[in-house]
């Protein structure tokens, strides 16, 4: 990544414009780079404190639609240098060019690297279909994950309400096969990773109550109803294993009987899977929980097998969103908070970012919370050369957060390697704008995905009353 130039505090300034007046008998310049925090006028003492917020680049925003919502969930850099972004649409024109049902689709654009529309597909039937994570495959294609009411179009089935709907597509967003799995219930599936073994692995949540304990080959095969009666529960971390053409090897679930849904999911080094995601049980397979809802870890075997499960958290609300894996071979994960003990230290206010790093044990080895004395969150975190990045949204204007210019604005953070922060920028206008998916390329440029219903300001929604937004820095 480029590096990024500290801001001059003044007394710097001070000094170096002194050694200027002293060496070349130039003229006192008032000018220089001011603090952004200061409102004072000059005094005789220059501030002691040296402002360490760092400056982005913005190389491009651009806000994407039709005359109803569309939004990107997820983007990722692809191997050509460009970018792919995926989430949902109800529109049927402007940027949305092969949808004629007003309902939302999954909707997938490909963009070169300035973050100009290559193409732009939507699949799904004639119910709701949202998209919520892509990844680019090993063999030049991508696959889909998301959750379908559908059961026509493109969706060859549906057992009921939504299903997890899994969509693989070849290098020019063809559809080469897809599959559904779910029950009678509400059953979403938002992570996708493509396995060591060219298979995938999709991670969600299900709804055990409404599918009577079915959904866990390991329950099943043992055929033990009363074991499958007690795991009834509102929403269990619900993981499928599936071969290269989608076809389920295994399943499995985990949780108690309050609600538990898994938002991420990264492959172990050992070929396992970790899932993260938030709690509110405190039975069954949760062995320690915290408090109201608790960052959730859960890692199992390449055969899906329970080997630990881990709650992070204090005595209010933590729910984790996403996970990636340090270079290190850890793993940080992110969401966000409103506990002040526990786990949790430095509590800023409302609700804070929360970002953990973990082993693969389950161990805690830090915890950090980003934010200011409103609400702010973070729902995508990727690895960095120097560290991570992360993406959310903030209503604050106030400690680790510089400006806010509306309501809910894009919040991106640089955390070097040991969650400390770095840099950090809003992005906004004057309504709500939402930063929810992130990706880094080779070139260490940063791209985030999201959606605005701002009218003024650095991000407006032109379209409709909700835009997708791209916005790529350095």
């Amino acid at each position: 990544m480029k590096k990024l130039l500290f801001t001059l505090s003044r007394k710097r300034i001070l000094s170096l414009l002194l050694l200027a007046i002293l060496t070349m008998a130039c003229s006192k310049d008032e000018g220089g780079l001011p603090d952004p925090d200061s409102t004072d006028t000059e005094t005789d003492e220059p501030e002691e404190e040296e402002d360490t917020t760092l400056n982005f680049t913005i190389e491009f925003i651009h806000v994407f639609g039709g005359s109803e919502d569309d939004t990107f969930h997820d983007v990722k850099a692809t191997s050509d240098g460009g970018f792919i972004a995926l989430g949902y649409s109800q529109s049927i024109d402007g940027d949305i060019t092969d949808n004629t049902n007003q309902v939302n689709m999954y909707w997938l654009v490909k963009t070169d690297s300035a973050g100009n529309i290559q193409w732009s597909k939507t699949y799904g039937g004639t119910n709701d279909d949202r998209g919520e994570e892509v990844i680019q495959t090993s063999d030049g294609g991508y696959a889909l994950s998301g959750y379908s009411r559908s059961s026509d179009g493109d969706v060859s089935a549906n057992e009921g309400f939504q299903d997890h709907w899994i969509v693989k597509l070849d290098a020019q967003g063809e559809i080469q096969w897809e599959k559904n799995y779910g029950f009678s219930g509400s059953d979403q599936a938002f992570s996708i990773i493509q396995t060591s073994d060219g298979g995938y692995f999709t991670s969600g949540f299900l709804d055990v109550t409404a599918s009577g304990g079915e959904g866990d080959d390991l329950l099943e095969s043992e055929n033990n109803e009363e074991t499958r009666a007690e795991q009834h529960g509102v929403g269990e971390f619900w993981g499928h294993k599936l071969d290269a053409n989608g076809n389920k090897e295994w399943r499995r679930y985990f949780g108690g009987t309050n609600n538990d849904r898994s938002y991420a999911a990264v492959q172990a080094d050992d070929g396992g899977i970790l899932m993260v995601g938030a709690s509110e049980s405190t039975d069954f397979d949760i062995s320690d929980p915290k408090g109201s809802y608790d960052f959730w870890a859960v890692r199992i075997s390449a055969t899906g097998d329970l080997l630990w499960e881990r709650s992070f958290g204090g005595t209010e609300i933590d729910i984790a969103f996403a996970v990636t894996k340090s270079q290190d071979g850890n793993y940080v994960i992110a969401g966000d908070t409103r506990s002040n003990d526990g786990d949790v230290t430095g509590f800023n206010g409302n609700a804070d970012v929360w970002v953990i790093k973990i082993n693969d044990q389950g161990t805690l080895l830090w915890e950090k919370t980003l934010g200011g004395t409103n609400f702010d969150t973070a729902r995508a975190i990727t690895a960095i050369p120097d560290g991570f990045a992360i993406t959310g949204s903030s209503r604050s204007n106030d400690i680790d957060v510089t400006t806010n210019s509306g309501q809910n604005d894009f919040w991106i953070a640089i955390m070097d390697t040991n969650g400390n922060l770095q840099n950090q920028r809003s992005i906004g206008g004057d309504g709500i704008d939402f930063g929810l998916g992130i990706a880094a390329n080779a070139q260490g440029e940063i791209i985030v995905a999201g959606e605005t219903q701002s009218t003024s300001g650095e991000l407006t929604s032109t379209n409709g009353s909700q835009d997708a937004v791209l916005i790529k820095i350095n």
